[in-house]
């Protein structure tokens, strides 16, 4: 069946009106569309008149074939020539073969359509990733390389000093269209950029200056990416929420990220699907400096005699799903799994715990501050279990754990405690608890609420959780 408005539709319809089987050549001299009666054997019984035809020496020939009238029109202001065949019994009429030439006008036209839409769609993909390649460099928080990176303008966010994150779930198949209609004629969002996030589909991954929306009435009108317009976009779709992040310097781009992925989980659970991040502070930034530096570099150490890769690679894993992983880096999870399964067998670490997967994200987190030159290096390096006893971690995990503290959330807690123990399976804490999986995942949908935190897209929430039982001596730590 052919679409309307195909080069096929119009060929079927000139065939039928002049009475003769026809064919559109494209400029390569293929027959790109043709109505059911012609036969492509014919081509090769034109001689050197095709060639003519398609190289520009001839604007148009007829030829005899088989006691066939074939007539050769050449398109196109540039060579190779497209080219209208027409095979009819006899010699077309005057009318006839004016009426040809404007189909094959029309044809060509269309294929200009078509060549500037294929240009246009090229444009589209080359600025998504090349947002992209200046998202993931920013995210590493080298602000000069994201300039460096950005060929031609440099976007107007690397001009900011502070940026808040938003990100914004809707349907993948939104994400295009939302990036193209607030697109600006650099290819990228004014002072924001929207960019697909390739570990979760239905992710637009979007930093924004933080003076973007200052002075702006509630509908700017300039079609620019704003914090407002995703909060609107959010109010007329049922189906989209957004978390955003607080305020931060633009080389902390991606903490910015960490907490909108946390306040995503509080949207998605909530009336109003938009959540901020509220602003506390993190268990690495509260405990002691010069201590804790110690016992992360001395954890991760054995880690040096491996690539640099692999490290990048785990430090991803213990964090994301391996298969957001893999797509994000694109490569197979089964890869992502090897670089793991190494690591694993160097740090004589079961990576498949999740008690192990906190414990390592934490370590590489802190193995990349400096020591407070003004406080002296410890000789003996503690444990992680002795960092925890601080007071401020104590108190850090109070707070976090104090909303499930409600009698009313007993049970809430009591799932929570179960699904750390066994290993985030949902399917066996609901045997342990004799509760079924929905119930589970409903529970742990509430917790997300309640706890500020991601729990069922990555593990840095889940590795909040893991600490915070630790602190307050429900769990054993590695």
């Amino acid at each position: 069946m052919r679409r309307k408005g195909s080069p096929g539709e119009v060929l079927g319809w000139l065939g039928r009106w002049i009475g003769a089987d026809v064919a559109w050549l494209g400029r390569g001299g293929v027959v790109e569309a043709a109505t059911d009666g012609f036969s492509g054997e014919l081509l090769g019984a034109l001689d050197g008149e095709l060639d003519r035809v398609v190289g520009g020496r001839l604007a148009a020939a007829a030829t005899q074939v088989g006691g066939m009238e074939v007539r050769l029109e050449a398109f196109g202001g540039r060579e190779p020539r497209a080219v209208l065949v027409t095979v009819s019994a006899s010699a077309l009429s005057r009318e006839a073969a004016a009426l040809a030439s404007q189909a094959g006008g029309l044809l060509e036209l269309l294929g200009r359509a078509l060549e500037a839409d294929d240009s246009s769609r090229g444009y589209e993909e080359k600025a998504r990733q090349l947002r992209f390649a200046v998202l993931t460099v920013l995210m590493t928080g080298d602000v000069m390389l994201a300039r460096r990176v950005s060929t031609g303008e440099v976007p107007g966010l690397l001009s900011a000093e502070r940026v808040r994150v938003h990100v914004l779930q809707c349907p993948p198949a939104d994400r295009d269209r939302l990036a193209r209609t607030y697109q600006d004629p650099s290819g990228y969002h004014g002072k924001g950029l929207m960019v697909h996030c390739p570990a979760f589909r239905e992710h637009l991954i979007c930093p924004i200056a933080e003076d973007a929306d200052e002075d702006v009435d509630e509908d700017p009108g300039d079609g620019f990416l704003r914090g407002e317009v995703l909060r609107r976009l959010v109010r007329e779709n049922p189906g989209y929420a957004l978390g955003i992040s607080r305020p931060h310097p633009l080389a902390a781009t991606g903490a910015a990220y960490g907490e909108a992925l946390h306040a995503l989980a509080v949207a998605r659970n909530s009336p109003e699907r938009l959540a901020a991040y509220p602003g506390e502070p993190a268990l690495m930034q509260l405990l002691p400096r010069a201590e804790a530096v110690a016992w992360a570099r001395a954890f991760v150490e054995p880690l040096s005699v491996l690539p640099r890769h692999t490290v990048d690679v785990v430090r991803l894993a213990v964090t994301f799903p391996r298969t957001a992983v893999a797509r994000l880096l694109q490569i197979s999870r089964n890869t992502v799994a090897a670089y793991c399964r190494r690591a694993a067998e160097t740090l004589a670490l079961d990576l498949d715990d999740v008690h192990a997967r906190a414990t390592l994200d934490l370590a590489l987190s802190l193995a990349t501050l400096s020591p407070d030159p003004a406080v002296r290096v410890p000789q003996v390096v503690p444990s992680l279990a002795e960092l925890l006893r601080c007071a401020p971690a104590t108190t850090w995990a109070e707070s976090f754990l104090r909303p499930l503290g409600d009698a009313r959330h007993h049970r809430l807690s009591v799932t929570l405690g179960a699904w750390i123990d066994a290993n985030t399976d949902a399917r066996q804490t609901a045997e342990r608890l004799g509760m079924s999986r929905n119930t589970v995942r409903v529970h742990l949908r509430t917790a997300e609420r309640l706890l500020n935190r991601d729990l069922l897209t990555t593990g840095s929430g889940i590795h909040d959780l893991v600490h915070a039982l630790r602190v307050t001596g429900e769990h054993r730590t590695p």
